[in-house]
């Protein structure tokens, strides 16, 4: 079953393409299918993770991991978890990062809106963090 944003655009191809572009290390690329308004919630540092709110907070966040050619996420599995025409189509991600250090493994829930991710938020197995 495909969940359609109320622009049309099926969420789980929004997150496709985003995680084909943080493949690709194309930061703009991935920049560009979030809003404005866009926030993140990092699984580091523990307890709680950082939160990032805007593209150019976030932006500089993500640019020391794609700017690690080492670094990789697989996506393992994905959903949808419902949608509202308020909030947007819940996507949720359970996938692996491989960088030079090790690897890691969580799950995202993000929130797709209007053909743009909205939020995401990271929860994580233990393991190493990136440096």
């Amino acid at each position: 079953m495909t969940h359609s944003t109320p622009a049309g655009e099926v969420a789980e191809d929004v997150m496709k393409r985003f995680f084909d572009a943080w493949n690709r290390r194309d930061l703009s690329a991935a920049m560009a299918l979030t809003s404005q308004s866009f926030s993140f919630e990092a699984f580091a540092p523990a307890p709680s993770g950082q939160r990032g709110i805007g593209r150019a907070e976030v932006e500089a966040a993500w640019k020391p991991r794609f700017d690690d050619p080492t670094s990789r996420l697989t996506i393992e599995d994905s959903f949808t978890a419902g949608e509202s025409f308020t909030a947007g189509t819940r996507v949720v991600q359970h996938w692996r990062y491989d960088f030079a250090g090790g690897c890691a493994r969580g799950v995202d829930i993000a929130t797709v809106r209007d053909g743009l991710i909205t939020e995401i938020v990271t929860y994580v197995k233990g393991g190493p963090e990136p440096a």
